[in-house]
Parts: C-alpha cells; sequence; structure tokens
C-alpha cells in the first residue's frame, strides 16, 4: 500500500480515539465484547446503555452514521437466521401479526440481533479509527501468537494484489465477448477461479523463496513499534469500564 492510500474501511481522522495506540483500542474492543456477551438477554435496558456508549465513541471518533450503517450490512446474514429461529423453534408460542412464533425462538432472536449488532458495531468504530497495518502491530504489542500475526498481515499485503488480478482476469473475459449469463457459463468461470489459485499459489512460492533469501527465519520484524502511555490505556479501557458498571448494575 503506497503512501496516501486507505483501506476502504479507514476513515483518516485527527480524533482522540483515532490517536490511541491500536493495542489499547484493540483490547477495549474485545472486552466491551465480553461484557455485552455476559449480559442476560432480559436486560433490554443495559443493551441500550451499551448503544449508547458506542455512540459516544463514535461522536467522539467523528465517524458519521452512514458510514457505520453501510459498513454492518455484513451482519444481515445474521438478521436472517436470527429471524428464522423463531418460525422454526419450538416451545411455547404466541401468535404475532397472524404468525406463529416461538416464545424462546423470539429470545433467542433477540439474544443473537442485540449482541451481535453491538459487536459489529463495536468492530466497525475499530476499523474506522485504525488503519489495518496498525491493527496488526497492535495484535503484536499484544502477544498474539506470531503465526496468526504473519498469517493476517500477508492477508492483508497481498489481498488488493489478488483482487487486481481477478479484475484483469475479468476484463479479459469480457474483452472476448463472454458474459456470465446463466449456468452454462459455470465452467468457464470456475476455469478461471483454478487460474487465479494457481497463479496466487505461485506467487506466495516466490515471495516465500525471496523472503528466505533474505533471512527470514519463521518471525517477522517489528518495523514500527507502538507504546501506550498510562493515561492512553485508561481512555481506551473506559468503554468497557463503563459497560461492566452497567453490567454490574443490571445483575
Amino acid at each position: 500500500m503506497g503512501a496516501g492510500h486507505h483501506h476502504q474501511l479507514y476513515l483518516p481522522g485527527v480524533s482522540v480515539v483515532h490517536r490511541l495506540p491500536p493495542q489499547c483500542k484493540l483490547l477495549a474492543v474485545l472486552a466491551f465484547a465480553l461484557v455485552v456477551v455476559a449480559t442476560p438477554r432480559e436486560r433490554f435496558w443495559a443493551f441500550a446503555a451499551y448503544a449508547a456508549l458506542l455512540g459516544g465513541v463514535a461522536l467522539a471518533a467523528r465517524v458519521p452514521v452512514a458510514h457505520m450503517v453501510r459498513r454492518m450490512v455484513i451482519e444481515v446474514p445474521f438478521v436472517l437466521f436470527a429471524l428464522l429461529i423463531p418460525v422454526i423453534g419450538l416451545g411455547e408460542r404466541i401468535t404475532v401479526l397472524g404468525l406463529s412464533l416461538s416464545v424462546p425462538g423470539l429470545w433467542a432472536a433477540w439474544n443473537i440481533l442485540a449482541k451481535a449488532t453491538l459487536g459489529v458495531a463495536a468492530s466497525v468504530l475499530l476499523a474506522a479509527t485504525t488503519e489495518p497495518r496498525e491493527v496488526l502491530i497492535g495484535a503484536q504489542r499484544l502477544r498474539l501468537p506470531g503465526l496468526l500475526v504473519q498469517i493476517a498481515m500477508f492477508m492483508l499485503r497481498y489481498l488488493d494484489v489478488i483482487m487486481d488480478e481477478m479484475r484483469r482476469m475479468r476484463v479479459a473475459r469480457e474483452s472476448r465477448g463472454f458474459e456470465a449469463r446463466n449456468f452454462r457459463q459455470i465452467p468457464v468461470v470456475a476455469r478461471s477461479a483454478g487460474a487465479l489459485f494457481i497463479r496466487s499459489y505461485e506467487r506466495g512460492e516466490r515471495v516465500h523463496l525471496a523472503m528466505l533469501s533474505r533471512g527470514y527465519s519463521g518471525r517477522m520484524p517489528m518495523i514500527r513499534d507502538i507504546s501506550a502511555s498510562v493515561g492512553q490505556w485508561g481512555t481506551a479501557l473506559a468503554l468497557p469500564a463503563a459497560a461492566l458498571a452497567v453490567l454490574g448494575l443490571s445483575l
């Protein structure tokens, strides 16, 4: 990624949230998610309070509501799954708008929707205020398994390369008059996917050999170290601390 190029999830800014070290934000989001998961599903007001806390963070980070909504589309499959649970669930049933719904299923759907939505919103805020490379640096600082961090690092670095390769292959197909209109074109698309896999695999082998020739021994050097002060840790952990206080009041 060249200078001036930002990931599509990241919103450049100079807010206090943007300036926090990535390891602080990572731990804060994880702790917040754990508190949300531990909250009894019957405590409706607690989930409203968590949403208000995230709204405060979004306001402090100057992340527009429209950006949050667009990025939370990833949650749609979970929403659809949750909406099916009351229909196919067992146990006591009630009628809502002419539909016979399972009471335990309704509780399960609410539990999934509330907690998943809050978790996704917190993750979107993290992505909007932290560049992906900095997230990986934060993961290194938190002593996450080095191999997993390296895999994520290479995936992030070469995802754009592979996507560009896929776009070039699509343009090449279309320049030859190909249009995927129906199932009869599936073999062509499948061959393209196979070719893309082979090219990506060969590229990975070349990159690995180049790394070995430069002294790679299984560990990546930390090119940029980001330390955090006590004050920065306190600022970041204010979110899960407030959430924990809400949880304590709800029990």
